[in-house]
């Protein structure tokens, strides 16, 4: 019999990759996804084409698009209904700027809704992986306080003990984090909580900037894929501050997914492991608009907004040595190049 996963926003960018990725290993896979993305962003947010992507599996893939994470009930009768292996929580409000005009919305999206998953699993069982996409949003703005040097195309971090970038063990106290980051924070100390309290094998992966061809970006979410469509589009895209020098690492969705098939056939309790591109995969807005105008052939159209975004970050890049001491048989395997390349054939397929 196959394997059961639970993939929340199974219609997103990391959901989709996550539900396609053990699909082809044989697993069955139980979406949960009533597109909201098309809700909190507009049309260009919709999520739904991924959908169509996973209809090829067939009755391997079950769609739950009438269930709501915030419904506590319909959560609670789910999870012993499908009586899953493992569970992998991707579904969000994602976006720090649309938090602002939203909360309600954006904390019962990303804290109850978590908290709501976990209790349900908890009451069905202590043994089950449960695997939580954070976001490196909960260290709010203290990245900013590592002394920085300015290079001519981006910021790093002028401090040795940052040479590998952020580790997991940085603080989250005491920093702005935006409405986004402090109910993604709730969500994160409430998964690591679970693990500790129940003894329940936990995981929450603080994301940088997980990206890749199956990103429907927007302005407000979603920083490479809009980047590279505003680019293919010959649109004007807006830099936030910073001389356009703040730094992200990029990581292709499809090394997400091999980083949970390593948790979950290895859980541990109520880890926390930073993902993201790590410092090769890094870039500035100023060296994005060069690398996709070399793979495009169009320059790129930008206007500068010398305010920044509230709580954004000037250098951030992920620590990825505690992810590959516990999963050795884990490492990047697609370049920035490659991301690049993958998103722009995305672009131009449609």
């Amino acid at each position: 019999m196959a394997k059961k996963l639970i993939v929340t926003g199974s219609m997103g960018l990391i959901g989709s990759e996550v539900a396609e990725y053990f699909l082809e290993k044989g697993w069955e896979v139980h979406g949960i996804d009533n597109n909201q993305r098309a809700i909190f962003f507009g049309l260009q947010g919709d999520n739904s084409s991924n959908k169509d992507r996973l209809a090829k599996y067939g009755s391997a893939y079950k769609l739950y698009t009438h269930i709501d994470i915030r419904d506590r009930q319909a959560i609670l009768d789910i999870i012993p209904q499908i009586q899953p292996d493992a569970i992998v929580h991707t579904a969000a409000q994602p976006s720090h700027d649309r938090a602002a005009s939203i909360p309600f919305e954006d904390f019962d999206t990303n804290a109850v809704g978590t908290f709501n998953l976990l209790e349900s699993l908890r009451r069905y069982s202590t043994g089950i992986p449960f695997v939580h996409l954070s976001t490196n949003k909960v260290y709010g703005d203290a990245p900013n306080n590592i002394k920085m040097k300015e290079l001519e195309t981006r910021f790093d971090y002028d401090d040795a003990n940052y040479e590998h970038g952020i580790a997991e063990s940085f603080s989250i106290d005491q920093s702005k984090h935006s409405l986004f980051g402090a109910s993604k924070v709730s969500a994160d100390i409430s998964v690591q909580e679970y693990g500790r309290y129940f003894n329940m094998p936990t995981a929450c992966l603080r994301g940088g900037c997980l990206t890749g061809p199956n990103h429907a970006g927007v302005e407000l979410h979603g920083f490479l894929s809009y980047l590279i469509k505003c680019n293919i589009e010959e649109r004007e895209y807006s830099v936030f501050g910073y001389k356009g020098k703040q730094v992200r690492d990029n990581i292709h969705s499809y090394d997400v997914a091999r980083f949970i098939e390593e948790f979950i056939q290895a859980p541990r309790v109520a880890e926390v492991y930073n993902i993201g591109g790590g410092k090769e995969n890094s870039v500035s807005i100023l060296e994005a608009f060069d690398l996709i105008a070399k793979i495009s052939g169009k320059p790129m159209k930008y206007k500068y907004v010398a305010e920044n975004r509230i709580g954004d970050h000037i250098c951030y890049y992920s620590d990825l040595r505690k992810m590959k001491e516990h999963y050795p048989n884990w490492d990047i395997t697609k370049s920035l190049e490659d991301v690049f390349h993958d998103i722009y054939n995305r672009y131009m397929e449609a």
